[in-house]
């Protein structure tokens, strides 16, 4: 047997609802907020993470799938949705339409990483990115989205972590004080903050390691070290926040685990999904675009892992939707009465229902038991007695009542539609007063 790969998993049939549910929600806050959709490729060049994202992160150094085509060129599996959704607002000349340029995307990633729970090398994203703003409001609607998606879902006891790591200029600045601060200590960094150190100082108080977080009890805080409009953005945004009743954390920790990262950071974090528990996080990345080949542009945006809040509902008790009930089973007892209920399922699918119909040869008895193992709200009998007389059977599972009504199956074998309309609609129309009577 050939069993999945490490990492990855199969979302089965039963096992969907949850992701059509998430799904729908986040695109329907979105859409509220008058945000787009984007489908970028699940492949880029190579270059595109190393210019974007950066060389100095996990996701570059340890994380990538990458291979060479069959042309010869460096292929990577997207590690993160943001560097392109980037590279098409350079390629598709987004930027020549009016801003702020507003998209959401739900994609797959990939991470070679430990796989965790919620956390696996093929996960899934939904992110937000607006291009061409560099207001902090822009920052602030960025983050009420996804309150809202949090708020939708009825998730609470989330806390919203925000601080701001400046721009290249003040983060040079903090960078040298923080390599002062923990000079005396390096040989007690671990290995991957020591080779931060020089390259990237600053995602050293990113580190998860407990003796490089004891390391940093009293560091100094990047806030203090801000550039007059990167501390004014930084004040906007809290007072912005404040306005809207928003609660939130400054926690001078929050860097983001990604080098394109400028001024505001933050996370939502939960108690909720283990040990990691951030499930949304975001910021601003002002040179991201210019980074990779386009024009300066300001841009701000978040992703949200779609396992870790299916994982983040159930471990609260939170519906995650609901399977879609058949509404009606069609049981066919003689042979003539199969053929009329293939044709009657297409007709009251036309309807709009939810229609199953035994496809196994299945006895009587046994059609019933698949019926109720369905959760089948109504089941239609028919046998020769019913065509012989034209009537049909319909079956209230919740009740266990039969009704039975007068039906025209010639005009269903002759495909007389007008016929076929009236019979199907007195079949709706019975199904309907059931469901009013039952209060359904």
């Amino acid at each position: 047997m050939i069993n999945i790969p490490k990492g990855t998993k199969d979302v089965i049939p039963n096992e969907s609802y949850k992701w059509h549910y998430i799904e729908n929600v986040v695109k329907s806050v979105a859409e509220n907020f008058c945000v787009k959709e984007i489908r970028t490729p699940t492949f880029e060049h190579t270059e595109l993470f190393l210019r974007g994202v950066g060389d100095t992160t996990d996701i570059v150094n340890k994380e990538m799938y990458t291979f060479i085509d069959k042309g010869g060129r460096s292929i990577t599996l997207k590690p993160e949705g943001t560097a392109g959704v980037a590279r098409a607002f350079i390629e598709n000349s987004l930027y020549a339409n009016p801003q702020p340029t507003k998209m959401y995307y739900i994609t797959p990633v990939f991470r070679y990483e430990r796989p965790q729970n919620g956390r696996l090398r093929e996960h899934h994203q939904f992110g937000i990115e607006y291009f061409g703003s560099e207001s902090p409001y822009a920052d602030i609607e960025v983050m009420t989205i996804a309150k809202n998606i949090f708020d939708k879902l009825g998730v609470e006891n989330i806390t919203l972590n925000i601080n701001s790591i400046g721009c290249p200029e003040c983060r040079k600045k903090y960078n040298e004080i923080l390599k002062s601060f923990l000079k005396d200590n390096f040989d007690k960094l671990c290995n991957t903050c020591r080779d931060r150190f020089d390259k990237n100082p600053l995602r050293i108080l990113d580190c998860k390691e407990d003796n490089c977080k004891r390391l940093l009890v009293n560091a100094p805080k990047v806030l203090d070290y801000l550039c007059e409009d990167c501390k004014t953005h930084h004040q906007e945004v809290c007072k912005g926040l404040d306005d809207l009743g928003v609660e939130y954390v400054i926690n001078p920790q929050i860097v983001r685990g990604l080098d394109y990262y400028t001024r505001t950071v933050f996370e939502f974090i939960s108690n909720n999904v283990g040990s990691q528990g951030t499930i949304c996080g975001g910021g601003r990345y002002n040179n991201l675009i210019e980074q990779i080949g386009g024009n300066s542009c300001p841009a701000v945006g978040f992703g949200m892992g779609i396992e870790r809040l299916i994982l983040l509902l159930e471990n609260l008790g939170l519906s995650c939707g609901e399977e879609s009930k058949v509404d009606i089973y069609i049981a066919p007892i003689c042979d003539k009465a199969k053929s009329i209920a293939l044709k009657l399922s297409v007709n009251l699918r036309e309807k709009g229902l939810n229609v199953e119909q035994d496809l196994m040869n299945r006895s009587a008895k046994a059609q019933m038991k698949y019926a109720n193992k369905l959760g089948t709200n109504f089941v239609i009998m028919i046998g020769e007695d019913e065509i012989n007389n034209n009537t049909l059977i319909i079956k209230n599972m919740k009740t266990g009542e039969n009704s039975s009504i007068n039906f025209d199956y010639n005009a269903i074998l002759n495909k007389e539609k007008y016929k076929i309309d009236i019979a199907v609609d007195i079949i709706t129309e019975e199904i309907n007063k059931q469901i009013k009577k039952d209060g359904n």
